[in-house]
């Protein structure tokens, strides 16, 4: 009797993975349509195309058979796409025309925009972004996104890399901390010690990749000297030790691009598993590293040899093995908890377009 009942007993927190109901067939007949439409109006209809986009991608991601819908107008995102393309065509015109007012001027005009481009973007984002018709809702200010995005690149590039977890661990608080749905708040809390952990691989792949280059640019060095002091007659060799530096560059190019795929999933794995919902609710990302690096390395290769055919089978490829390796796990039964939050939710996220207006970000 007692194993009866335990048997039905219901899972205390049961996890509820996210699935990707679409296909690459399916999306190659929206993807090639935008292609063509956006090539006929000269760009113009990327606005569209991009409402196209996530429409079928949001609306296909799944979460306890239900899908997340994207209500932006392409209008809001043409609009946005003008405002950062004036903002850029003046930034241009500036280091072009008076080049030293440009650098003394406008970078700093640049580095302290940029902050407020990608504040407006994320806020635009999660305002458009429902599930179960409660929308999401973004309150991040600008000096958190001036720290997460600026001031932790600096750092990171100052430091050629060494405090890079430090400025993830700060954007990733700064996304994440100031997402809400339905009035309920997400938090992220990694710790750094794991992010240096996954930090640490993608550096040792970087290093062993620069101490292949650096030894290949010094036989490379030596030969040419050798070939300047007369030991060597041959006109192939200056073309042999291009071709050598050429290829060890190309070689740590891809080590760098892997580093990265690398980091990120890794980074993603961590964050992502240290998410909350509502204090409660617990966000989960096991992605493996080497088979995402794996995936996102054939796709563009795939993309590369199909001159870009494959485009569509690819992005989808790699969205539903992203989506497939997240999972919410829940304190206890979720229904009731999330048609609670759509009763309460529902109306007031719809006034959230009228709002915020458009979009600045691609």
């Amino acid at each position: 009797m007692d194993l009866q009942a335990n048997v039905d007993e219901p899972v205390a927190n049961p996890e509820h993975r996210l699935s990707f109901a679409g296909s690459g067939r399916e999306y190659f007949g929206i993807w090639i349509v935008n292609i063509l439409l956006t090539i006929v109006t000269l760009g113009i209809y990327s606005a569209w195309a991009k409402v196209r986009r996530m429409r079928y991608f949001y609306g296909n991601t799944m979460l306890m058979e239900r899908g997340f819908e994207y209500h932006a107008r392409p209008l809001q995102i043409l609009i946005g796409r003008i405002v950062v393309f004036a903002f850029l065509a003046l930034y241009n015109a500036a280091l072009n025309f008076i080049p030293v007012y440009g650098l003394a001027i406008g970078l700093p005009a640049f580095l302290l925009a940029m902050p407020w481009f990608i504040m407006r973007g994320l806020r635009f984002r999660a305002r458009v972004t429902s599930y179960r018709n409660v929308r999401f809702n973004f309150t991040g200010g600008y000096w958190g996104a001036l720290k997460a995005f600026v001031l932790g690149g600096i750092l990171s590039f100052v430091s050629l890399g060494i405090f890079l977890p430090v400025a993830s661990r700060w954007t990733w608080k700064y996304v994440t901390g100031n997402l809400h749905y339905g009035g309920r708040d997400f938090a992220a809390d990694p710790r750094l010690k794991a992010m240096y952990q996954v930090w640490g691989l993608a550096a040792a792949i970087l290093f062993a990749a620069l101490i292949i280059f650096i030894g290949v640019a010094a036989l490379s060095s030596g030969l040419l000297m050798q070939l300047f002091q007369g030991d060597f007659d041959t006109d192939d060799i200056p073309v042999g030790i291009i071709a050598i530096i050429y290829l060890s560059t190309f070689v740590l190019l891809i080590a760098y691009g892997i580093a990265g795929l690398f980091y990120s999933a890794g980074i993603r794995n961590v964050v992502m598993t240290a998410t909350a919902f509502d204090g409660r609710h617990r966000l989960v990302s096991d992605m493996p590293r080497f088979r995402y690096t794996w995936i996102a390395i054939t796709n563009l290769v795939a993309t590369i040899l199909t001159f870009g055919l494959l485009r569509p089978w690819a992005a989808v490829r790699l969205h539903r093995y992203v989506v497939e390796h997240t999972a919410l796990v829940a304190d206890g039964p979720i229904e009731a908890y999330m048609s609670e939050i759509e009763d309460e939710g529902g109306a007031a996220g719809a006034e959230f377009m009228d709002v915020e207006g458009i979009d600045i970000g691609f």
